[in-house]
């Protein structure tokens, strides 16, 4: 079964963020638990004087299951909003742990900066280079289709053959 990473991106919403539950909600729309523990390693995070070790205390502290933490934790950690130190970085002496991305906000500006570009480049033999990124994309979905049909199954008798 694969995992929804659905989030609510919505201008409006997005223009209405004042908190971590307002982004909380964004990211986990309609899972109050991972809103909640969202919330939780985002405080944790923010207020911690160090790298944080270990995320396994909120579990605990403020009674979230620990699938629930390391679902919301691995989302976390995949949209960049927070990274894992290794204790083999000599920037921080040898710890590890979890501390707060300070490449998140940049991403994001990088990327609005990047789609607005890409929305108002009109420019001559554009629609021509889209079409065939479009057909780039489109040929490996092909591809894996033919794969997936079946030969016509052979009766009993043998009669494929024939």
């Amino acid at each position: 079964m694969t995992e929804s990473t659905k989030m609510d991106f919505r201008c409006r919403r997005v223009s209405e963020v004042e908190d971590a539950g307002d982004l909380a909600e964004i990211l986990f729309p309609g899972n109050r638990n991972q809103q909640h523990a969202t919330v939780c390693i985002l405080f944790e995070l923010k207020w911690a004087t160090a790298i944080v070790p270990s995320l396994s205390p909120l579990e605990a502290r403020h009674g979230i299951s620990r699938r629930t933490l390391q679902r919301t934790r691995a989302k976390l950690a995949r949209l960049g909003l927070v990274v894992h130190v290794s204790s083999l970085n000599a920037r921080y002496g040898g710890q590890s742990g979890w501390k707060l991305s300070s490449r998140f906000a940049s991403s994001l500006r990088q990327l609005a900066g990047k789609v607005e570009h890409w929305a108002e480049n009109k420019g001559p033999g554009r629609q021509e280079k889209e079409e065939l990124t479009l057909e780039a994309i489109r040929l490996p979905r092909s591809l894996t289709k033919r794969r997936q049909t079946r030969p016509p199954s052979v009766s009993a008798e043998g009669d494929a053959f024939a």
